[in-house]
């Protein structure tokens, strides 16, 4: 998926949008390294060596990786694990807009 997700970083970039990552490796070093190999520029969170089982999957009761939440501009999440990537866009454009003719 981080292919994708850095082109939407791109492609959002001068938009109301952000892209939160959360990761589960429990290795936070291999994490680090892996994460800027793959050119990973948005804030990404680290769940701590409980990985999985860490505080944030707890908080927001996540048993299956990965899983996407699309929150929009007011906070509420609108769409769930949303993956195929033309969905995906449709479903980000859709909160974009949203959230610009919130602010006109």
């Amino acid at each position: 998926m981080i292919p994708h997700e850095r082109s939407l970083v791109e492609r959002l970039k001068n938009e109301p949008f952000a892209l939160i990552g959360v990761n589960s490796d429990t290795n936070l070093a291999e994490l680090k390294e892996r994460s800027k190999k793959e050119g990973v520029t948005w804030r990404s969170f680290w769940c701590g060596e409980k990985g999985t089982r860490g505080p944030i999957p707890t908080a927001w009761n996540v048993h299956g990786w990965p899983t996407l939440y699309f929150i929009d501009h007011r906070g509420v999440i609108r769409y769930r694990d949303v993956r195929d990537e033309a969905q995906m866009d449709k479903v980000l454009d859709e909160l974009v807009a949203e959230a610009k003719a919130a602010t006109k």
